[in-house]
């Protein structure tokens, strides 16, 4: 029976999705939305719409697919928008990214045209690599952020949208560390009036979505509602926010290997990552500012799942170094390598070689799907802050100060799941399972 003290509203009308930055992957996230609309393509890679979760116990046989245990928005009920400093519409933008094939773009040609991206706020001094022509005019920060809440507006009164969500899906920007300009809402307003230098484009777009009352949700490594001044509006507002940092092709494996070494205490000496990607993700990650937040956001991960400071004879010392190369000719078809150097029983070394050839906003599109549509179901929930549950989908997740982030990503997906239970007032799964055996 559903949990009394979890309300959620119906997912009545329409869900408008906002997303700074319209290049390769909500390219692909439209076109895939369109195709799947149209039955000529599936959502391979959404556990929203092709996942099903476990209820009660093995012998019950119940298993229901998530779509149909929460109640999400549909996907023929998502509306998109966005901004981009460039002026294609998404058909020409995916057409120029490459990811997807022309023929299946040509079927989707209609509806990939009608969309046309609102003009940007941008700052080059956060993205060094990129400039484009589709900007908002020269104003204060503050005016950029209500240029940006009337847009949303415009948006919300233009489509009909019943409810709205925002996801990032633009450039990194550059490497910063938290100013006293974050460190709460009346410093960060007072900022935004006075074009505080480290206010960022995204944070623009973060605040204007949460005094809009709409969730924000950070898919790029750099600072954007991790600092105190957004989590204060966003408790304000009673706004879910979550990131960051799309969890999708390199990491995706470490945090896949990682938890399977240390379950089985067997030791890491070093692990090396190197990748070769040629989009534009990859032109903004060739400066240096930009890389450092990548830098970070990708290096965090192993520290955290192997606890040196618990396994100091496994995991104290190991070397991680992580590499980005810019490569034009591989586009979107990102390749990684990584080469792991372990040990096992009475020191002895092996190892394992990884080279995953994949394709980085294939996999990034079911992610921004699955991403939005559980942020509003949080917010119909009403659950506001950090949304730790998504910790799933992201690199370097949003945390309560107090405790740890958690990487391990079958905790990660355990921890979802079982937020879903307890939102419909399921028995949490334990895996304990003694009773079978009395």
């Amino acid at each position: 029976m559903p949990n009394e003290n979890v309300r959620i509203a119906p997912a009545d009308g329409k869900l408008g999705v906002l997303i700074p930055g319209m290049g390769a992957v909500t390219t692909t996230f439209i076109a895939g939305l369109e195709a799947i609309k149209r039955g000529i393509g599936k959502p391979i890679g959404s556990l929203t719409q092709l996942g099903t979760i476990r209820l009660g116990k093995r012998t019950e046989g119940r298993s229901p697919a998530i779509r149909d245990f929460v109640p999400l928005a549909r996907v023929e009920d998502l509306v998109v928008g966005g901004w981009d400093i460039f002026e294609d519409n998404p058909y020409e933008a995916a057409l120029k990214a490459g990811v997807l094939e022309t023929s299946l773009l040509e079927q989707l040609k209609e509806p990939l045209s009608q969309i046309k991206p609102m003009k940007a706020v941008f700052d080059q001094e956060f993205v060094k690599r990129l400039n484009g022509p589709n900007i908002k005019p020269k104003g204060s920060k503050m005016d950029h952020a209500e240029m940006v809440m009337d847009d949303i507006r415009k948006f919300r009164e233009s489509t009909g949208v019943s409810r709205l969500t925002m996801i990032w899906c633009g450039s990194t920007e550059v490497f910063r560390q938290p100013a006293p300009v974050h460190a709460s809402l009346k410093d960060f307003e007072c900022g935004l009036q006075k074009s505080d230098p480290e206010i960022s484009p995204s944070q623009i777009y973060a605040y204007a979505a949460l005094k809009s009352g709409v969730p924000y949700a950070n898919g790029a490594p750099h600072m954007t509602t991790d600092m105190p001044a957004l989590l204060e509006l966003a408790r304000e507002r009673n706004v879910p926010v979550a990131g960051k940092d799309y969890k999708s092709g390199q990491t995706f494996m470490k945090t896949l290997i990682a938890p399977g070494l240390k379950s089985r205490l067997l030791g890491l000496n070093g692990w090396f990552s190197t990748n070769i990607l040629g989009n534009r993700d990859g032109e903004v990650l060739d400066d240096p500012g930009s890389f450092r937040s990548k830098e970070v956001s990708k290096s965090s991960a192993l520290e955290y799942i192997l606890q040196g400071q618990l396994y100091p004879d496994l995991y104290q010392d190991f070397y991680h170094k992580v590499r980005i190369e810019y490569y034009p000719p591989r586009g979107d078809a990102k390749e990684g390598w990584d080469n792991i150097d372990i040990f096992g029983w009475l020191g002895y070394p092996m190892q394992i070689k990884i080279n995953f050839l994949c394709r980085d906003s294939i996999l990034a599109a079911p992610l921004v799907l699955d991403i939005v549509l559980f942020m509003d179901l949080a917010q119909r929930a009403g659950m506001r802050g950090v949304q730790e549950w998504l910790s799933f989908y992201f690199k370097a997740p949003m945390h309560a100060p107090e405790v740890y982030p958690e990487h391990d990503i079958f905790i990660q997906l355990m921890k979802l799941k079982n937020t879903l239970r307890w939102m419909r007032g399921e028995d949490l799964i334990t895996h304990l399972g003694l009773e079978y055996y009395d």
